[in-house]
């Protein structure tokens, strides 16, 4: 069993947990788990999660144990996992004055010492993310919104729509097939459609083509041809259509060019030189139409994301936990990072806060250099880092221009508009980060971050 009390009165937290979004936003990254459908609802629905080789965990919730606002259960029912690993789990809910004490009991063979840090991480998204929608409404006055996201089945966007879904949010995905469901609208990059925003507050749009790669011609036009028209002609329609309040776009810290050395980058910092840089300046452009039309433009100049469902972490999270792990020579190179977590209250914070406009750096407050990242992979996972990938390596992988624009950057971005603007970040430091995602215990030998 555990037990947490939560800073949010009873009846937000069970809406939480009953709003599409909410299994997504607890299931840790780490394990090798994926969400195939969510219950449609705590009473009597079912959950459907899919876990290597092939399997399916089938949680179906049981009618006559539902209590409103205080109690759900759920049980493991697929074949063969529930003949293995017995599971029922009772979620309840109990007023703490005006915070709520939420308690999940497990019956399972599980060893709890297996189960602690699933709960742990649980425990701590649940309340951060309560926080952080009770922050921005306080804050902002903002209430519940219609959002259109494109770029919604990758790592950002699939977090984002469980994120702002759980918040209270009407979440409407644009998807390039057909609609399969209700929050699905059908769009094309090439010609949108001149309805497909009518009853929508605000766009995030977050699509285009994976910038990993070895930067040839084709990958080149590829990042081009997925960014600069589609963003155009969004933000045209977005500028038409009524209603539309606040346009929030992608880009990248790329802006700066890769090798800024030890300048503090800020949103005012010069334009960079090579390939990334010239096309996140023209992606940005690209959005001016929606400005020009009277919606608010905000463009999230993104750092690495780390998480260990995608990104560099995806990569380096097996190998640092075989021991094989290192800095990438020379290890000097600042790396500025984001926690998948932070980006999400930023994308957030865009969409609600009507005096942010223009570029703003999303990165944590803390860049680390590429060898500090490195040991404090390490050291989370308890294992050495002792080897160096040499630069030749990153040539073999990604060319000569993709690796410097892609591996071997060394960029010091900080968040200076968001610092400015009173922002609050879940993980500061790359530490605490990484042990959240991981899910790791905190270091009782490092100050805790405030």
């Amino acid at each position: 069993m555990t037990s947490a009390i939560v800073d949010a009165p009873l009846d937000e937290v069970f809406a939480w947990h009953e709003r599409p979004g909410a299994v997504h936003r607890l299931t840790p990254p780490w394990q090798p788990v994926r969400v195939r459908a969510e219950a449609r609802s705590l009473r009597d629905g079912q959950a459907e999660l899919s876990i290597p080789p092939g399997l399916r965990w089938v949680a179906s919730h049981r009618a006559e144990e539902y209590r409103p606002q205080r109690r759900f259960v759920d049980e493991l029912t697929s074949v063969p996992l529930r003949r293995v690993v017995p599971w029922r789990h009772v979620h309840e809910f109990e007023p703490v004055g005006e915070a709520t004490r939420v308690t999940d009991r497990v019956d399972t063979v599980v060893p709890e010492s297996v189960l602690r840090p699933m709960f742990d991480y649980r425990q701590r998204q649940l309340a951060d993310d309560l926080t952080a929608h009770r922050w921005v409404a306080r804050r902002f006055g903002r209430g519940s919104s219609t959002i259109a996201v494109t770029g919604s089945s990758g790592l950002v966007g699939t977090a984002l729509v469980a994120f702002l879904s759980t918040g209270g949010h009407r979440v409407i995905r644009l998807v390039r097939h057909q609609p399969q469901a209700d929050d699905e609208r059908h769009w094309d990059p090439a010609r949108p459609d001149p309805d497909l925003l009518t009853g929508v507050d605000a766009v995030v749009h977050l699509a285009g083509a994976n910038i990993m790669g070895r930067l040839s011609e084709r990958h080149r036009r590829a990042l081009r041809d997925s960014r600069l028209g589609p963003t155009r002609r969004l933000a045209e329609l977005a500028a038409a259509t009524p209603g539309v309040e606040c346009l929030v776009t992608a880009s990248a810290i790329g802006y700066y060019g890769p090798d800024r050395g030890e300048e503090f980058l800020t949103e005012s910092s010069s334009h960079g030189q090579g390939f990334l840089a010239g096309m996140v300046g023209e992606w940005e452009r690209a959005s001016a139409p929606a400005r020009a039309g009277g919606v608010r433009v905000v463009q999230v100049r993104t750092g690495v994301v780390l998480s260990p469902r995608g990104g560099p972490l995806q990569l380096l999270y097996p190998l640092f936990f075989a021991g094989l792990g290192g800095k990438l020579a020379p290890g000097r190179q600042w790396l500025s990072w984001i926690s998948l977590d932070d980006l999400l209250d930023i994308y957030l914070r865009a969409l609600a806060d009507r005096e942010l406009h223009g570029p703003v750096n999303a990165v944590a407050p803390e860049p680390v250099r590429n060898a500090e990242f490195a040991a404090t992979l390490a050291r989370v996972l308890r294992r050495p880092a002792v080897f160096t990938a040499p630069e030749f390596a990153t040539r073999l992988a990604l060319g000569a221009r993709g690796s410097r624009e892609l591996a071997q950057t060394d960029q010091r971005a900080v968040p200076h508009r968001l610092h400015h603007r009173g922002h609050l970040f879940r993980h500061p430091d790359v530490d605490s980060a990484l042990r959240h995602m991981l899910g790791r215990s905190p270091d009782r030998h490092r100050p805790a971050v405030h």
